[in-house]
């Protein structure tokens, strides 16, 4: 992905930045913000794998359209230059699964773990994140 262009005084504006995740007209993608959606995620479903962890929420009938996704990672994981190479890591991973992959009307939360999702190769971390999906809409 390129970087988004500046504006002619040099900064960047919020014309010409790209979206947290892709927002695609067929399976709208948007980002949790607020920590409730975080928390009733956590009492959801969720699958770990090598590379991240997975929580997945369907939510109640009229409360939010389209897909819903948020990513974190804890202290665990490393200072903050690692932490923010994580979620960049995942945020990369859930713009070419999730489009595919995740259902309509649910959220999820992408958890980074130690070491594992920096350095995990990126096919695997893919690999991983369709596993997860799996799994937590309990298809086999």
């Amino acid at each position: 992905m390129t970087p988004p262009r500046a504006s002619g005084t040099g900064t960047a504006t919020p014309e010409n930045m790209p979206p947290a995740v892709s927002v695609s007209a067929a399976t709208p993608l948007t980002t949790l913000i607020k920590r409730a959606d975080f928390l009733r995620a956590a009492r959801a479903r969720r699958q770990g794998t090598g590379g991240m962890m997975l929580q997945g929420r369907k939510r109640a009938a009229g409360e939010a359209a389209g897909i819903r996704v948020g990513f974190t990672c804890s202290k665990k994981v490393g200072n903050a230059v690692a932490r923010n190479r994580a979620k960049r890591r995942l945020r990369a991973a859930a713009r070419l699964v999730l489009p595919d992959h995740a259902l309509d009307g649910w959220d999820y939360v992408l958890i980074g773990r130690a070491e594992a999702t920096a350095s995990r190769p990126f096919e695997a971390l893919l690999g991983d994140l369709r596993y997860a999906l799996r799994k937590v809409h309990g298809v086999t």
